[in-house]
């Protein structure tokens, strides 16, 4: 007679499936036989060197992110919005290079003269902070303000008043008596509004855009002639009486007159979300700050 084969275990049979702890013993000697590898903190170190360095390079080659923290450039563009602003239009040069790492130094690379009405960050001579301005001269222009209307090369750009801006009033825009003087005023739905004065310009390329103007009286209502040094761009804010630019001396906390185009940082391009400054701790005033129509909003200037 010849033995019978023995039978299989039968994993549903208690008394044959393997003990849990046998497994688990198993797996803990396996893993113990490979050898488990100590973390590697040198590649990990290095990894996270290379992330930052593709960050940097990004924002300094190509764009980066941009807050306005000002009124300046009213009415286009608001305290609490968000920019994307590229670094490529105008060439490369130390300013270009995110958080101000590199020393002032002559030159660009791949070089190119900003357009009339451009929107552009520029840094002061001798500082390290960043203003954004609209490009109104170009090297070789002269520029006269009389009374706020800008003579460029001996003749008054083209202006046009517009029906006034009724912006509503939050909490980065409050409408202070100081800089808009009884401008603010409650609408027919009950909100606060700032009642702006706007004037259209219209540049020789036929780029225009809307400023504001309170008056012809304030102090940078009256400036020059100056003449637009060669590589030079000379730069206004928007808000017109309440703009510290290239009218402006660097005691004054403006530019200094034109700035050289080393010292131009990129074009701003297009608004990517705007904060009325009313957030808090709670996630809920994220979304309730937003203020939705700003959203997509672009600053390539029209054309007529």
């Amino acid at each position: 007679m010849t033995d019978s084969p023995s039978p299989r275990p039968d994993p549903k049979d208690p008394e044959m499936a393997p003990d849990s702890s046998d497994i688990v013993m198993e797996a803990k000697d396996a893993r113990a036989s490979e050898g488990e590898k100590p973390v590697n903190w040198f590649e990990e170190i290095r990894g996270l060197f290379l992330l930052l360095l593709a960050v940097l390079a990004f924002h300094s080659l190509v764009a980066k992110p941009f807050y306005i923290p000002t009124m300046s450039m009213m009415p286009n563009l608001l305290v609490g919005d968000r920019l994307v602003v590229t670094k490529y239009p105008y060439g490369w040069s130390w300013v270009s290079v995110s958080f101000h790492l590199l020393p002032p130094m002559k030159g660009r690379i791949m070089g190119k003269t900003p357009e009339y009405g451009d929107i552009v960050i520029a840094t002061p001579p001798g500082a390290q902070s960043d203003y954004i301005k609209r490009v109104i001269g170009r090297p070789g222009d002269t520029i006269e303000v009389r009374q706020g209307r800008v003579i460029l090369n001996g003749k008054e750009i083209p202006r046009a008043v517009q029906p006034n801006l009724m912006l509503p009033v939050d909490v980065n825009s409050p409408c202070n008596a100081s800089d808009f003087p009884m401008l603010k005023a409650r609408g027919a739905d009950g909100r606060y509004y700032c009642e702006l004065p706007i004037i259209r310009e219209t540049l020789p390329n036929g780029v225009s855009y809307n400023t504001i103007d309170l008056g012809p009286d304030y102090p940078l209502d009256n400036y020059g002639p100056y003449k637009v040094p060669a590589g030079h761009v000379f730069l206004m804010g928007d808000n017109r009486d309440r703009s510290a630019d290239s009218r402006a001396s660097l005691e004054e906390l403006g530019l200094g007159g034109a700035v050289p185009l080393e010292n131009i940082g990129g074009r701003a391009e297009i608004v990517t979300f705007s904060l009325d400054g009313s957030t808090t701790w709670n996630p809920v005033s994220w979304w309730e700050s937003l203020r939705g129509d700003r959203a997509g909003t672009s600053l390539r200037p029209d054309r007529d």
